[in-house]
């Protein structure tokens, strides 16, 4: 059986990551609320299904993308449900076409790894190496339900928080496409 905790509103006790103890400070500080739950490990959208339920949400797809040299890196934030074409994506965006960035990277550059790729990873980059794309579709949501920072960890927030209080605190900005 699939373990999925009672729904809190305040940060765990004990950090996985820091990552997750970033996010959470911030949230914390920029006094946006915040549910979550803690689970067993997820690593597809599929089990992401009993969270979205729990938490009454859709759970966004975040993925982390780069350019054949690896130079140019991209966080795509779309809806859980929703397949991913790179063609699609890149011709939005005017660039060449882009695959998924090895998982060393994604490690390094995000502070997660697979199953775990979120918005709060925009805490790390100070460089400002990441380009933040979501989905108009996302955007358009009253809630945003995401990892934080682990495979055991999801969280429902408003959407209007993640991207008018959260992102401009991270200094990021994010591309609005309708993919």
């Amino acid at each position: 059986m699939f373990y999925i905790s009672d729904i809190f509103k305040t940060a765990p006790d004990i950090y996985k990551t820091t990552l997750q103890e970033k996010a959470y400070e911030t949230l914390m500080a920029l006094k946006i609320p915040f549910q979550r739950v803690e689970t067993d490990e997820i690593i597809t959208m599929e089990d992401c299904i009993q969270v979205n339920q729990k938490l009454d949400m859709k759970m966004v797809k975040t993925l982390f993308l780069c350019n054949r040299r690896q130079t140019e890196f991209y966080l795509f934030i779309t809806c859980g449900d929703k397949p991913f074409r790179s063609k699609e994506f890149s011709a939005a965006l005017g660039i060449s076409r882009l695959s998924f960035a090895p998982a060393e990277l994604m490690e390094k550059m995000l502070g997660t790894k697979i199953g775990a790729a979120t918005v709060f990873s925009a805490l790390l980059d100070k460089r400002g190496a990441l380009n933040i794309v979501i989905d108009k579709d996302v955007a358009e949501e009253e809630w945003y339900g995401c990892s934080d920072g682990t495979t055991t960890g999801y969280m429902k927030v408003k959407t209007g928080d993640i991207l008018h209080k959260f992102l401009d605190h991270a200094k990021h900005s994010a591309e609005i496409l309708k993919i």
